[in-house]
C-alpha cells in the first residue's frame, strides 16, 4: 500500500480543527488523560508568548485522525494536546462568566463567555436544544469531562477520583489559576486569548488516516518524538474493538494492566512480534499490526492470544533483567542472560520461549549458553547481517514446541548456519578492535575479563571486577611512540584487542603514556596473568609485529572460550 493512500496531510490552527461543528472523539480504552504541571507549563507558556505578536506562530506537532465522517473523527494519536486545549477554553470561559465591576459589563462578557463555549466547546441542537461536545474522551476519563468541566461544576472530592480524573481537574484549575492574575487585562483581553491566539496562533499537521491498519503503518513510518501513542496503544485499541460484552471488556482491561506492568509499554510490540514468531517464519514490526489483525477477529481470538502471551510475559521480563526473581530458581541462567543483554541480542527470543516450555531448568541453560555464544562470535566478532538470525531462531523454536526435537544437542544442528565455524573466528577475531569507550568499553572488558578467566580459572567479572583497561599503544601516545606506530598507523591499532589488557587503577595511571620498556615494572607487578606475561616475554619494544602476535594467541584461546557443547 503507497503512502499517498494511506493517510491526508494538511497544516491548521485550532479553530480549523475544531470548527465547523466538527467532532473528535479518543478510542474508549485509548490511555487515560496523563498530562502534568510540566506539559501544562510548557504549553501555557507557549501561549503567552505569542499574546506579544499577533504574527507569530507555534506549532503543536502531528494530530493523527481516522476520518468517520467530514465532521466526525477518532482521535488515534493527540488526544492530550486536544483535550488541554479544550480545558484551557472552559478555564476562560469560567472566568469570563463573572468577570466585570458592573452589570452591563458582565452581560458582555457572559455573552463572550456563550459565544466561545458554542465555538470551542460544544453547541446546542437547533432542534432538541441539547448540547453537543466537541470532544469525547475515553471510557475512564468522558464521565468527568462532559459532567464536570463541560458544565464547570466542582467535583465533591477531587482525591478520592481516579489518577486521569484529578488530572483533568487539576488541569482546570490551574490554568484558571494563571488566568486569575490576568483579571485587570478585562473580559476582551480573554475572548481575544482564545479566539485569537489559541485558535488562530497555534498551528498543527493533521494527518487522516483511512483505518486502522494505515494508522498503525503511519505511526511506525513517523517514529518521531512527540507523539503521544505507542504501537502498544494501536495494538491495544483494536483488541478492545474486538470486544464487546461489558463484562469482558472490563476483564480484558485488568488483563491488559498486567500484561503490559510485565512486560512494559514500550517493549509489548517487540514481545508480540517474537510470541507469533514462535509459530510463522516471518513477522515484520511494519506488519505486526495487519498480522494481528488477520489472525484475531473475534472476542474468543482476543482472549486465546491473551492466554498465550500471558503465559510468556513473565519470562520475556526475565530475559531483559539479569536481576529478576527468575533466576533466583536457575542462578546458573544469569551469567548468559546478562552477556545476551550485554550484546543486545534478542532475535533468539522465540527459541528461548520454546526451551523455557519444553526442557528442563538445565537444559534450557545449555540453550541460554548456546545461543549466547553463537551471538558473541556471529554479532560481535564477525559483525554479520542479524537479519539471517530471526529465521533460524524460528524454525528451531517451532521443531521444539511441535516436538520435532527435544534437546539442547538437537537445537544445535538447526543453529549450525549462524554458527560460525572456528577458522573464520579465529580470523575475525585476530583483526578484532573494540573502541574503549561507551557500551563498546563493556564489551571489550568482558571479552578480556573472560580470557583472563579461561587463563587462570580465577572468575573475573566484567561488571564488578575494578580492573581498568589498559592500552599498551597509548591512546594519546606522545611523539616518542612514533619510531614504533607510525602516526599514521596509530589509529589503527590503539583499540586492537591484541592491544588491551586489564590492569590494577593505580598502576594504570602510573603507566600513563610511557613506552613498554617503562611500563614493564608496573606490568609484573599486576594480578592478572594476561598483563604480566607482557611482562614475562622480555619485550622491550611494542610494535604491529608483537600487538598481531598477542592477538594471534588471543584468538586461539577464544576459539575455545566461546565454544558450542554440541561440535
Amino acid at each position: 500500500m503507497g503512502h499517498n493512500n494511506l493517510l491526508k496531510t494538511s497544516d491548521l490552527t485550532f479553530i480549523d480543527l475544531v470548527g465547523n461543528s466538527k467532532k473528535y472523539r479518543v478510542p474508549a480504552f485509548q490511555r487515560d488523560y496523563s498530562w502534568e504541571q510540566e506539559q501544562w507549563e510548557d504549553l501555557w507558556n507557549d501561549i503567552e508568548g505569542l499574546t506579544a505578536s499577533l504574527d507569530a506562530r507555534h506549532y503543536m506537532g502531528a494530530i493523527v485522525v481516522e476520518a468517520r465522517s467530514d465532521r466526525d473523527f477518532l482521535i488515534v494519536d493527540g488526544q492530550q494536546r486536544v483535550a488541554t486545549l479544550s480545558i484551557l477554553a472552559l478555564a476562560v470561559i469560567s472566568v469570563l462568566q463573572n468577570l466585570g465591576d458592573t452589570e452591563d459589563e458582565r452581560a458582555r462578557n457572559r455573552d463572550r463567555a456563550t459565544r466561545l463555549r458554542e465555538r470551542f466547546i460544544g453547541e446546542k441542537d437547533p432542534a432538541s436544544l441539547l448540547e453537543s461536545s466537541k470532544l469525547v474522551l475515553n471510557a475512564n476519563d468522558d464521565a468527568f469531562y462532559q459532567d464536570y468541566l463541560v458544565q464547570l461544576r466542582p467535583p465533591n472530592n477531587p482525591r478520592g477520583m481516579p489518577n486521569s480524573n484529578r488530572l483533568l481537574w487539576e488541569c482546570f484549575c490551574w490554568f484558571k489559576e494563571r488566568l486569575t492574575q490576568k483579571l485587570p487585562q478585562g473580559g476582551e483581553w480573554f475572548a481575544s486569548l482564545l479566539s485569537e491566539t489559541v485558535a488562530r496562533q497555534l498551528l498543527f499537521i493533521l494527518i487522516a488516516v483511512e483505518d486502522e491498519l494505515s494508522a498503525y503503518v503511519v505511526f511506525e513510518t513517523l517514529n518521531a518524538r512527540g507523539l503521544e501513542l505507542s504501537s502498544t496503544d494501536l495494538l491495544k485499541n483494536y483488541l478492545f474493538s474486538r470486544v464487546s460484552v461489558p463484562a469482558d471488556l472490563t476483564a480484558l482491561q485488568r488483563r491488559w494492566k498486567t500484561l503490559v506492568d510485565i512486560v512494559r509499554q514500550e517493549r509489548f510490540p517487540d514481545f508480540l512480534r517474537y510470541h507469533l514468531l514462535c509459530e510463522s517464519p516471518q513477522i515484520r514490526k511494519q506488519r505486526l499490526f495487519k498480522d494481528v489483525r488477520d489472525q484475531v477477529k473475534t472476542p474468543a481470538q482476543v482472549f486465546a492470544l491473551m492466554d498465550a502471551i500471558e503465559r510468556r510475559a513473565e519470562l520475556f521480563a526475565a530475559i531483559n533483567d539479569a536481576e529478576h526473581e527468575y533466576w533466583q530458581e536457575n542462578p546458573p541462567a544469569k551469567p548468559y542472560v546478562r552477556e545476551l543483554l550485554l550484546f543486545r541480542a534478542s532475535q533468539m527470543t522465540p527459541l528461548l520461549f520454546a526451551a523455557y516450555e519444553k526442557l528442563d531448568p538445565a537444559d534450557f541453560v545449555r540453550v541460554l549458553k548456546l545461543v549466547s555464544v553463537i551471538s558473541f562470535r556471529y554479532t560481535i566478532v564477525g559483525g554479520l547481517n542479524t537479519n539471517a538470525l530471526e529465521p533460524v531462531y524460528h524454525r528451531a523454536a517451532k521443531a521444539l514446541l511441535t516436538d520435532q526435537i527435544s534437546s539442547p544437542a538437537e537445537i544445535f544442528k538447526y543453529l549450525r548456519d549462524i554458527y560460525v565455524e572456528d577458522e573464520k573466528f579465529r580470523r575475525d577475531f585476530e583483526i578484532k578492535e573494540i573502541v574503549t569507550s561507551g557500551q563498546s568499553k563493556r564489551i571489550a572488558k568482558y571479552v578480556l575479563c573472560k580470557l583472563e578467566t579461561s587463563a587462570t580459572g580465577v572468575p573475573r567479572d566484567y561488571e564488578a571486577d575494578t580492573a581498568t583497561i589498559e592500552h599498551i599503544l597509548p591512546e594519546n601516545p606522545s611523539a616518542a611512540w612514533i619510531p614504533y606506530f607510525t602516526e599514521e598507523r596509530q589509529k589503527d591499532f590503539t583499540y586492537r584487542l591484541g592491544n588491551l589488557s586489564l590492569l590494577e587503577p593505580a598502576l594504570n595511571r602510573q603507566a600513563g603514556n610511557g613506552l613498554l620498556a617503562d611500563k614493564l615494572p608496573l606490568y609484573a607487578q599486576s594480578a592478572y596473568e594476561q598483563t604480566r606475561s607482557i611482562a614475562e616475554r622480555g619485550l622491550q619494544e611494542w610494535m604491529p609485529a608483537s600487538l598481531d602476535e598477542r592477538q594471534r594467541k588471543m584468538a586461539q584461546k577464544a576459539c575455545h572460550v566461546w565454544r558450542s557443547d554440541f561440535v
